[in-house]
């Protein structure tokens, strides 16, 4: 498949931080590409790189293979839609969305057309004569989706766009922004702190971590198989098993982690927390219980030493029974090929001479 967008060897910095260090990454035409990762990460930074807004210390921005990186951002083949949404309150929809055709003098009939296939590609058919302040935040926001998408760009860069929106809204636009994703065959490329938009929508994720790629994959691959402990932890929930408490518990060194839904947990009976080949086995003490809606969670303190976090959905169970688990004693048990090895534990750090002489 072609490249929409390449980068190549790209840093930004901003007097002494490195925003973004060094960084190549390429970015295939057609799929719904995000970038993840906690506050100052670099990942918001990459995408006004992309779209021009800002330029890179070093390092080149291609689109479709043309070099672009000293290109300003109007004349980029790229449309941005922001979280604060960006339209205009004194016009209507329709103008609002016809605004950039106005700007580039598209003949008065062709803009009403492609504005009116841009309402109905966001669901809004029937809002042309409708001003912004008479609208959801929901149907704002697919205005501006709109006005970004009448335009037909190569590439489309959305920046935290749900972030202002309540929960329902939110996950409700997730399953629609993919569905008009694949409907009009545009590469997006979505910025977020919310590991669930992340693997909601994504063909693929890059998870973020100051200025640098921790982890590039697919959404099943990164949630399934995290490569650092960064990543385990900020894609969803992990316990970790390292040092001692990893050879005590599994019989191994290194660092190991554990997602909660596949932690199983029983009442402790005499025998029961027994390891062996094929499962790992553990007693504790049940500190906490947390009930979610759908599911109910468990902070668990093992007699090893270390915290476990469980995760059960809430079907055929007695929820009130779980509740009254609190400070009871139970055994925590695993399949040992569902626990995903993060490599060596970290080693000890070596003093300098300097320190050894200090």
């Amino acid at each position: 498949m072609s490249t929409a967008i390449s980068l190549r060897g790209v840093s930004k910095h901003f007097d002494q931080v490195r925003a973004v260090d060094d960084l190549d990454l390429d970015i295939v035409d057609g799929e719904f590409f995000s970038m993840l990762g906690p506050s100052g990460s670099g990942k918001t930074t990459v995408l006004r790189l992309i779209a021009g807004f800002e330029e890179p210390t070093s390092g080149r921005v291609l689109l479709a293979d043309e070099d672009v990186t000293r290109r300003p951002a109007f004349a980029r083949d790229v449309n941005t839609v922001f979280q604060d949404y960006a339209i205009f309150p004194h016009m209507s929809v329709q103008q609002n969305v016809e605004y950039g055709l106005r700007v580039k003098k598209v003949p008065g009939a062709e803009r009403r057309q492609r504005a009116e296939e841009a309402l109905a590609t966001v669901r809004l058919e029937g809002y042309a004569d409708r001003r912004p302040h008479q609208l959801s935040g929901g149907q704002r926001q697919r205005v501006a989706l709109a006005r970004a998408l009448v335009n037909r760009p190569r590439v489309l860069l959305l920046d935290e766009p749900l972030g202002a929106l309540d929960l329902k809204l939110r996950r409700e636009m997730q399953i629609e922004l993919k569905e008009i994703q694949r409907e009009v065959g545009i590469t997006f490329v979505f910025v977020t702190h919310d590991q669930e938009e992340a693997l909601t929508m994504s063909d693929r994720i890059a998870v973020f971590n100051e200025g640098r790629i921790e982890q590039l994959a697919t959404p099943v691959e990164l949630y399934e198989r995290p490569v650092s402990a960064f990543v385990a932890g900020f894609v969803g929930t992990s316990n970790v098993f390292q040092g001692e408490v990893a050879q005590q518990l599994l019989g191994e060194e290194g660092t190991f982690v554990i997602r909660p839904e596949k932690v199983r947990m029983s009442s402790e009976a005499p025998g029961e927390a027994r390891s062996g080949p094929a499962v790992c086995a553990a007693p504790g003490v049940v500190r906490e219980v947390v009930y979610l809606g759908s599911t109910t969670v468990s902070v668990v303190d093992l007699d090893a030493g270390p915290t476990l976090t469980v995760s059960h959905q809430n079907t055929d169970s007695s929820i009130d029974a779980a509740l009254e688990r609190r400070d009871q004693r139970v055994v925590l048990s695993w399949r040992r090929d569902h626990l995903v090895s993060l490599g060596a534990a970290p080693a000890a750090p070596v003093a300098s001479p300097e320190e050894e002489t200090a």
